[in-house]
């Protein structure tokens, strides 16, 4: 099966100049955990990843006022990305390898045009299969913990 059969399509993206506010009451809007961070809305050029989580461990953690901080500087750089013409299996190893639960697709320019998340797996594969990928998803991984980097 190919990611383009199961990615949602035109994902709403953000900018690095955004506030944490606007990025935050977007994934609300939105009902979701992340957002593509472009380089601009007309060539839609991936640079990076924004999550609820950079958000609330980094700007509400430190006591930052998120109508005044862009996010510029808890943004993911250089995501993990996939092409719509990719395997899913392929998707799912790289949600494993890199520990994250939602992968960007983007075409031939960098543009993103779609999103791949967890829920979007566990729609199209057999539940063992899935519970896997969630396992090794979701394992702790010292080198990921984000608080560490708060207290340095």
């Amino acid at each position: 099966m190919k990611i383009r059969d199961i990615m949602s399509h035109d994902p709403h993206c953000c900018l690095a100049s955004d506030t944490a506010q606007h990025v935050a009451t977007a994934m609300c809007d939105k009902n979701v955990g992340s957002l593509p961070v472009v380089k601009d809305q007309q060539s839609r050029k991936l640079i990076g990843m924004i999550t609820d989580r950079d958000l609330c461990c980094s700007v509400v953690a430190r006591g930052m006022d998120p109508q005044k901080t862009a996010i510029e500087k808890f943004v993911t750089a250089d995501p993990v990305a996939c092409r719509e013409d990719d395997n899913v299996d392929s998707c799912e190893r790289l949600m494993q390898e890199h520990q994250v639960r939602r992968i960007p697709i983007v075409d031939s320019d960098d543009g993103v045009i779609g999103i791949v998340c967890q829920a979007d797996l566990a729609l199209h594969e057999e539940p063992g299969r899935f519970s896997k990928i969630v396992a090794e998803v979701s394992k702790h991984n010292k080198s990921r913990n984000i608080r560490s980097r708060l207290v340095a």
